[in-house]
Parts: C-alpha cells; structure tokens; sequence
C-alpha cells in the first residue's frame, strides 16, 4: 500500500504542467493531455487564472483558447476545465477571465461562445456563472475603427448583431440570469441601437436586423411588469432613440420597417407604430405614431432627416409615410400661405432696391437729402435696402452656426448655395453702404455685385414650384458639379496659354509716335501737342488672357500677331488652345451636363422635396410657440389616443393607395361602412377629445386572411 502511494505521489510531481502544455492540449480537445492537471494545482496551490496559466500579452486563458478552438462545436477540454476550476474554487474567475490587451479587451469566454455560435457552450457557461453583462470594449469592438465588428460590446448584443435568435431567447429568459436589455455600451448604445448601426439597407441584412428587433420588442413585452421598460425610448449618449438613430444614420430600411411595423396579435398591439383602420379594395386607411417624429418634441425625426448635414438617403426617407403625408399636411395647411406671403415680401423688396440701384446720384458720396419728394423716397429706399440687408446676414449667419451643429449644411444635394448667395449679396451691401458714408466711390462695384445676387437669390422662391423647382435644383446641379469642374481646368489652360503668349511678344516693337499740332488723326487737337489713342498690348497678361477668352467663344482676331517672336510657335500654340478648349472642353461639358440631366431627373424631384422640407420646417420655427401647439393639434387628420399606462399617443391619418396588395385584403373591413366612419373621426381633435386607446383598437382591429367568401359590404 505504501509502496503504491509512493508510486502515485512520484506520478503527481514528475508530470508539471505549464502553459504551453495546458494551452495546446486546449487547443487540440485531447483531455488526457490534463490527466493530474487537478492534483498538480492542489499541491502547488495553483489556479487556471494564475500568471503562470495566462497569456502575459493578452490574458488569454486555458477556457479562451478551448473556445477558440472548437471542432464541429465541441472540445472535450472545456468542461474538464471547468470542472477542475470549479474544484479549486476559481470557476467564476475561469469563466468570467477576459482579454487585457487593448485590441480584444473586455471579452470573455462566453463572447467567444456566442462568436463560435454553440448554444450549448453559451447555456453552460451562462449555468455555471458566467457574466451576462460583460462588455468587451476593445479597439476591435469598436465603430469606425478600421478592421473589426462593432456588436455593442454586450453578449446579448453581440448573439443579435450575429443572427442568433436561440441564444438571443435564451440570454432574455434563462433561469440563471437574464440580460439586461436596458444596458448600455459606451457609447451608450442598446441592444436596439447596435441592430440599427449594424443594419446596411440591403435587402438581406435588413429581413435579418427587422426580424431580430421585433423579436426583442416582443420578447420583452412578455417579462413580468415590473422588468418592463421602453426600450424604444432609451437615448444613446448622442441623445437618439433607435428610431432617431436610424435616421441619423440613413439606414432607410430598417427606419421604413419601425415607421410601418404592425402587430396583428391582441397581445403585443400596443408595440405597433401603425394601425390600419380600414382597407377597402386597394384604398387603405392607416393611423402612424407620431412619438419622436414630429416638430412638437426636441430633435425630432423630421428634424433629423431634414437638417442631417451628413445624414445619407434623407431625400429618399422623406418619401416614407408618414414624414411624406405629414410633410405635405404642414404646406397645405400653412406653410404655402407663408411662403406666398415671404415671395411677395421679397419681391417688393427687390423692386425697392432695384430703383434704389438705378436711379443712384452721380458724383462724391455722401449725398446730402435735397428738400424733394423725389429724394425722400430714394432716401427711404436705400433705409429698407440696407435694412434688408442687415435682416438678411442674420438669418445667414445664424444658418451657418447652427450648421456647425448639424443643421442647414446638407451637401450639395440641398443647395445651400442660394444661403451663400443671400449671405455675400448681404455682405456686399453692407460693405457698399459704409463706403458710401465714407465717401468713397468705389461703392458702386459693391451696390452692383450686391444687386446681381439679390436677383440670383430669386430663385430661392422656384421651390415652390415642382416643375420650377426641379428645374432649378438640376441647374444648381450643374453649376455645381459639371461647370466647376469644366472651370477648373479651363481656369489653368487659359493662365497657361496666356503666360506663353505674352512670353512671345516681342518688347522692341515700335511705338506709337507723338504727332505734330494741328495734324489729324485719332486724336483731338487743342492746340498742343496731341498723342494717338495707344490700343493695350498683349505685353499685359490680363488683356491676353481677355483676347484669349475671346476665341473660346468665337469672337478672338488675329490682329496682334505682327508683334510676335517666332510666329510657328504662337500658331502652334493658337491651335493647340482652340482644341483642347473650344473643341474638346466645350463639347466634354456639353456632352457631361446632357448626361447629368438623364442621369439626376429622378433624383432631382426628391432633392426638391428635401428643400421644399428645409422650407417647410423653417418656416415652422418662426411660428409662435403657441400657434404652434394649436396647429399640431387642431388638424383634421391628427388624432389622440390615450392607452392604459402609456398616456397620450398622437396618430397621423395617411389614405394610401396600394394595387398590389388589394387582393389580398379584400373583406377587411372594419366598419360597416368605412367612409363614414372616416368621416366621423376627422373633426377637430382638441385637448379635450380623446379617445381612449382599447376601444379604438377594438375598432381598427385587423382581420386578415380572410376567405374570398366572407361578405363586403
């Protein structure tokens, strides 16, 4: 017996387990590789977390490098691993071990389960203590940080990002410990957040990403009341909801499904943003959530896509009811009048100022006022002109602060190019006006530029206007994109040519000599010495560079080229000019803006409904704060609910017309007879006509599926 215990004992300290040994039997599954790797920690009071047992440069573990090297989803290696921590009391430490390198920090054994795919893994590490709410925040981890996969550090995050709704279900319901859907990443991102930033708009990822949302929506809605919270409300550090948060981000299919997602089951209905309220044929009447969406709330979505200045795919969002509805509701409703009523304002103002320009006096400024009726109202004239001016630089200077913010910087799509125009043309004549009280004739050149813009600025009101406003937005495309380029390059060929042309002018040429008294010629004789009318010389680059403009455009001469050194390199040079840029520029821009108007037809209307939404939403924000709340809530097509625990909900009444679906909807009717129902519920929806939101529903319940059979009345 002795002799045995002796033999056992030799066995236990001529085998030492390193590192390396324990890692790459770890890493091959082979579990008899650890045979007495329990003993040997027992008697050196070791642990699997121990330095010895770690990676040094990552802190990677035995359980890690196990994961890691899973075959067909199994390692053998794991649960020994674990059974052996859990028999030297260092399990929780085991399981919850996690990478300290900067790159993979914060992940544990059970993201790399989760990563690995193997539910199995994940419900025996979540059994055994592992921590749900472990954040693997690393450089890898994170956005916009070159190679690697944002999930929102979480495990439930990551299960969502990965398409996993079993692991996903489970980290949500298991008897152990169950995510917290509430918790935050560091960048303060949900789980909903991390779906919305994962989503790409193909057609794919959004099925996937739409899918997995409502999955957790729903799955929430069943936890007992007092773990419930609104999810959709919760705010990242940017202050966005998932629903602001796909529209900040362009994800224009993930937004279009949370606008438009619908519950059909009695259960999770309050979860719907949509509710249809009666279908008849390819007629469908629809009630849309307004929560976040609307101008009534601080940031709202409508705020979102309208001013992003680098929010893609905003025109095409606007077009998703109900922001497109509800759009063209505030236009009709009160938008067009106050446009109509800035147009005729402005045009006013321009004729002031036109007349002001035109009828100017002549001479030394300051002009004193001349006791005339006349000149009282010049006087009056040019007051409203700079006056306007001064109403015009601020509204410019307060645009371009709040576009440090986000706000009117939109791209090139939006044009703020008019906003530039109104800024310089007001800039011009401020600066016109203090060189007038200065005394300074040179005001002038200022009042001109100034006056030329004010009339450019004109087009600012084609907006109103579909068929002019989409002229006008594929004009400014053009000026923009295809003109500047054409500038660029015409602006370094013609400084070129100009500066070889001069070089070859020839300085000795004779000069123009003086002519006697008396003598006729060009000049006039007073009775003194007369000089002829000396005509510029192409000595002066500006004049050579004027002439050569001139053929460009076809109306250069020839009538210098007897002052020229070596006259086959001037013509060597005159040719090369005229093709690179009357034959080849002209005819390259021409060719480019002809495609640019087949290629932006389409694109140039939702360019239009995004200025004619700028427009909108502007003038909105000069309304009284009271004339505001009265007109969000005295509309015909708003309508307010209010539910059991959630208060008051606002609704936005949206007719659509589908021809493809219609047939699948017949019979679904939810009144006898649906016009007069609509016609019933579209009066004025004040304060104090509410409608509870159980009957309403009742009312609008949606029973689809029904046979061809069923009667329609």
């Amino acid at each position: 017996m002795s002799r045995q215990y002796s033999t056992s004992v030799d066995n236990i300290y001529s085998k030492a387990f390193t590192r390396e040994i324990v890692f790459e039997a770890a890493s091959k599954g082979d579990t008899a590789q650890l045979n007495g790797l329990l003993d040997y920690l027992r008697v050196n009071d070791k642990r699997l977390t121990s330095p010895e047992f770690t990676d040094e440069t990552n802190g990677k573990t035995a359980l890690l490098k196990a994961l890691l090297n899973l075959k067909d989803g199994k390692n053998d290696t794991i649960e020994y691993l674990l059974d052996v921590a859990e028999k030297t009391g260092d399990l929780e430490n085991l399981i919850n071990a996690s990478y300290k390198d900067l790159y993979y920090k914060g992940q544990t054994a059970l993201h790399v389960a989760i990563e690995r795919r193997s539910f199995d893994h994940v419900k025996l590490l979540v059994q055994k203590g592992a921590d749900v709410q472990a954040k693997a925040n690393g450089k890898f981890f994170q956005r916009n940080a070159g190679l690697g996969f944002y999930f929102g550090e979480l495990p439930l995050s990551l299960a969502a990002c990965t398409n996993q709704p079993n692991i996903v279900s489970f980290l949500m319901e298991n008897p152990y410990r169950r995510a917290d859907l509430a918790d935050r990443d560091s960048q303060g991102n949900t789980v909903l957040h991390t779906l919305v930033v994962i989503a790409d708009n193909t057609t794919e990822n959004t099925d996937m990403v739409a899918g997995m949302y409502d999955q957790i929506l729903t799955q929430h809605n069943k936890l007992e009341e007092k773990k419930k919270v609104d999810l959709e409300g919760i705010e990242n550090n940017q202050g966005l909801t998932p629903l602001k948060l796909a529209a900040k981000l362009g994800k224009i299919g993930l937004f279009r499904h949370i606008l438009h997602r619908e519950f059909i089951d009695e259960e999770m209905r309050p979860l719907s943003r949509k509710f249809t309220e009666c279908v008849y044929g390819p007629v469908r009447s629809s009630l849309y959530d307004l929560s976040s969406i609307d101008t009534d709330e601080n940031n709202s979505v409508l705020e979102i896509v309208v001013f992003g200045s680098d929010t893609p795919n905003c025109p095409e969002m606007l077009q998703i009811e109900p922001l497109r509805s509800l759009l063209q509701d505030k236009w009709d409703r009160f938008a067009s009048k106050l446009f109509l009523m800035n147009f005729l304002v402005y045009l006013i103002y321009l004729i002031i100022f036109t007349t002001v320009a035109f009828y100017r006096k002549e001479g030394q400024p300051p002009f004193p006022i001349e006791d005339a009726p006349v000149d009282y109202f010049r006087c009056i004239g040019e007051i409203i002109s700079v006056l306007g001016a001064v109403w015009f630089f601020y509204k410019a200077v307060r645009s371009i602060n709040i576009s440090c913010e986000g706000y009117l910087l939109i791209s090139l799509l939006s044009t703020p190019s008019l906003c530039v125009c109104s800024f310089l043309q007001a800039t011009l004549l401020l600066i016109c006006a203090v060189l007038y009280c200065c005394g300074q004739r040179e005001y002038v050149g200022f009042l001109v530029l100034s006056l030329a813009l004010a009339w450019i600025n004109f087009l600012y009101y084609s907006r109103g206007s579909k068929e002019m406003g989409i002229y006008s937005v594929m004009m400014q495309r053009m000026i923009l994109g295809d003109l500047l380029k054409f500038l660029w390059v015409y602006a370094v060929l013609l400084f070129g040519f100009s500066a070889a042309i001069v070089t070859l002018i020839d300085d000795s040429a004779p000069v123009p000599k003086k002519r006697p008294n008396g003598t006729q010629g060009r000049g006039r004789s007073f009775g003194v010495e007369t000089f002829t009318c000396k005509k510029p010389t192409y000595n002066d680059i500006r004049f050579t560079t004027l002439e050569l403009f001139k053929f460009t455009i076809g109306m250069g001469d020839l009538e210098f080229t007897d002052h020229v050194q070596y006259k086959e390199v001037f013509y060597i040079l005159l040719i090369l000019y005229i093709v690179l840029t009357y034959i080849l520029l002209l005819n390259m821009l021409i060719a480019l803006m002809g495609n640019t108007v087949e290629r932006i037809s389409k694109q140039s209307e939702n360019i239009w409904n995004l200025q004619r939404a700028i427009t909108i939403l502007d003038m909105e924000r000069t309304l009284p704060r009271a004339l505001r709340s009265r007109l969000h809530t005295g509309v015909s097509k708003m309508v307010c609910l209010r539910g059991e625990k959630d208060g008051y909900r606002r609704f936005f009444r949206v007719e659509e017309m589908n021809w493809r679906q219609w047939r699948s909807d017949l019979g679904v009717i939810q009144e006898e007879d649906p016009g007069n129902h609509m016609m019933k519920q579209t009066h004025d929806q004040t304060p104090g006509n509410r409608w509870n939101l159980n009957p309403l529903l009742e009312r609008i319940r949606v029973r689809r599926h029904r046979t061809q059979h069923s009667s329609i009345p």
